[in-house]
């Protein structure tokens, strides 16, 4: 993809983000044209510390590290990939779920993961809610997913997808709850949140994305027994 198209810079990024019943944790690396950034967290339910930072970050679809904090290696699993219209360019976007493994502080651990690969020509003001998680469905299924409004979000051909044993479907739109205390038939209760403003002229974002719980039942699919993720709000001029 060029870096101008259209006259709208590109911007491209990948996060994943990893998800357990003892830790949460997510890192991002991307551009907004040249402009290179990076971020992480870390949410340690058990000793209820969040730490957070911007440097020592490495990730890929396979591996997502930050120097003397993590490490995990992310396994492979079936994708959901949509272009959509934005403004009067595109955006694309690759996304799966997957086991990931590695070593937190030192000690080792197994979650699940989201893997967020994304690129396009997004519009000067772009806003969005957006939730990802993992779980167990009622019957003992692993289940996990993603969850959009106002990004890639199209009837059909969106990226949003639930993931049941692996296999992902796309399901309806949804509705994200203003406090994000909810999205469609799931109730989310925050414990972290990360949040940040920025205004560096050109560019300026507001950002807000809590590490919590979900209960309820997943569109179009089954009543979740337990699950771990993010929900989030970002607004941004770029």
């Amino acid at each position: 993809m060029p870096l101008i198209r259209g006259g709208r810079p590109l911007k491209s990024w990948t996060y994943v983000g990893a998800y357990g019943p003892d830790v949460m944790l997510c890192a991002t690396r991307g551009r907004i044209g040249v402009a290179p950034f990076a971020w992480w967290a870390v949410w340690d339910r058990r000793a209820g510390e969040l730490t957070q930072g911007r440097r020592g970050v490495s990730v890929s679809a396979g591996r997502v590290a930050v120097r003397g904090v993590f490490e995990l290696t992310v396994g492979p699993g079936r994708a959901i990939e949509a272009v959509c219209p934005n403004g009067r360019q595109y955006a694309w976007t690759r996304k799966h779920a997957a086991d990931a493994r590695g070593t937190v502080a030192g000690q080792p651990v197994e979650l699940r993961a989201i893997v967020d690969e994304s690129a396009g020509y997004h519009a000067r003001h772009t806003a969005w809610c957006w939730s990802a998680g993992v779980g167990f469905a009622a019957g003992g299924a692993a289940v996990a997913w993603n969850l959009v409004a106002g990004l890639n979000d199209p009837p059909t051909g969106s990226e949003r997808a639930v993931w049941v044993a692996g296999e992902p479907r796309e399901v309806p739109p949804v509705t994200f709850a203003a406090d994000l205390s909810a999205v469609a038939g799931l109730r989310f209760t925050a414990e972290a949140a990360l949040a940040r403003r920025q205004n560096l002229g050109l560019v300026r974002s507001d950002y807000e994305q809590p590490f919590g719980t979900f209960t309820g039942e997943l569109p179009d699919g089954p009543l979740l027994r337990e699950g771990w993720g993010v929900m989030e709000r970002h607004e941004v001029y770029w």
